[in-house]
């Protein structure tokens, strides 16, 4: 008898994935299951994590025609004042959110440590088949070590994690792919009978992220994703046109194309000197200092590594928005900056705010019709089906 899926079931991710949009310049949101963000602020105009909140965003950027929702997969606080420790599970979150919108990507972060082959390629399909296709996982090694210590596992050395990972995801492939039992030993992973149904909608896969930023990260992205970050915060332009066509060569030469994605954080005003303002406000003098420096040190990071002003200003871009790339002004401002970046060759930006409902309504009025000018975007009319 065979256990092979309908053919009506699966349908070509390009159909039905946002993340292979016609736009120019795909855009995210990041970080929003996360109690405030990418904001390490203790600032009172940050809302606490709730559902509520977080389904609002979703549907707003769902009917502004944002490509994806991208969480960060995150289990403890990081620092003293309890930055991230709020959080939503994000197979969880995501299943929730593929129930109340229509058309954006749901990707579920995937810390390759803490969920086995098995589990994470069942939770994506499933999520898969709640959202028509829309699904994408988006496979992190992870870098904060005390999850790790949590879990009661190893911190390997970085290229380890990478050998891990390949075979992480290969087994996951497996699960996707294979109608029949199958059986597989590698280097970390032994399975026998492997069996999962049912396969994930989306054909030929479900759409992959990754953000490895070294060689051997490089390597996994030009072999398995669709879409790979490259962190460009404190880059002049030259220097981040380099990485990106860094990335556009590694994928050629393993034979394919990989989207180039990048985060960004907003701070937008009617004024650029008040933007200044409140970035100041937010991420200096109520910045948490703690847990920038505590995600500084975890990430291998400190001020010997840098000059003094080039140290001052990684660490306000990473309490500001994770070290994601400046966004701050007025609307033209951050119009022109997000085409610089598609200029370069970024194909997705995917952005923080402060506060995401306030800072969609900004973005949404007043940036995405010069973006839309600008022929990055095409204008969107949400269907709303109710919801």
């Amino acid at each position: 008898m065979s256990h092979s899926v309908p053919a009506d079931e699966r349908q070509d991710r390009r159909k039905t994935n946002a993340l292979f949009s016609e736009n120019k310049l795909k855009l995210g949101l990041f970080g929003l299951n996360c109690d405030r963000g990418c904001a390490m602020s203790v600032s009172d105009d940050i809302p606490l994590l709730t559902w509520e909140y977080t389904k609002q965003i979703a549907q707003v950027a769902d009917r502004a025609g944002f490509e994806a929702l991208v969480p960060v997969a995150r289990w403890k606080q990081i620092g003293d004042n309890g930055f991230n420790g709020r959080n939503f599970d994000t197979v969880g979150w995501a299943a929730g959110l593929a129930s109340v919108t229509d058309r954006i990507t749901l990707v579920t972060t995937s810390h390759v440590q803490a969920n086995h082959p098995a589990v994470i390629a069942k939770q994506v399909a499933t999520i898969d088949h709640i959202s028509g296709g829309r699904v994408c996982l988006n496979i992190v090694n992870g870098w904060f070590e005390p999850e790790f210590r949590m879990f009661s596992s190893e911190f390997l050395p970085h290229d380890r994690r990478y050998a891990y990972t390949s075979e992480w995801y290969e087994v996951v492939r497996l699960f996707w792919t294979e109608d029949s039992e199958f059986d597989f030993e590698g280097e970390f992973f032994k399975v026998e009978g492997g069996y999962s149904q049912p396969k994930p909608v989306q054909s030929p896969l479900p759409a992959v992220m990754n953000a490895g930023g070294s060689k051997t990260g490089r390597e996994f992205i030009s072999k398995y994703a669709d879409a790979g970050y490259v962190l460009l915060t404190g880059f002049d332009l030259d220097t981040a046109r380099a990485h990106v066509e860094q990335r556009a060569e590694d994928a050629a030469a393993a034979g394919r194309e990989v989207d180039t994605w990048t985060t960004a954080y907003v701070v937008q005003r009617d004024t650029k000197e008040e933007a200044e303002a409140y970035l100041r406000k937010f991420a200096v003098d109520e910045g948490d200092m703690s847990a920038g420096e505590a995600a500084a040190r975890f990430l291998g990071l400190n001020s010997s590594a840098m000059e003094p002003h080039q140290w001052d200003e990684f660490s306000l871009h990473l309490r500001a928005g994770y070290g994601g790339y400046p966004l701050v002004g007025t609307a033209d401002d951050i119009a022109e900056r997000l085409s610089q970046l598609s200029d370069i060759g970024v194909t997705g930006v995917s952005l923080s705010f402060v506060d995401f409902l306030d800072g969609l309504a900004r973005f949404n009025a007043e940036v995405m019709p010069k973006l839309e000018q600008a022929g990055l975007r095409k204008p969107y009319i949400a269907s709303h089906q109710g919801r």
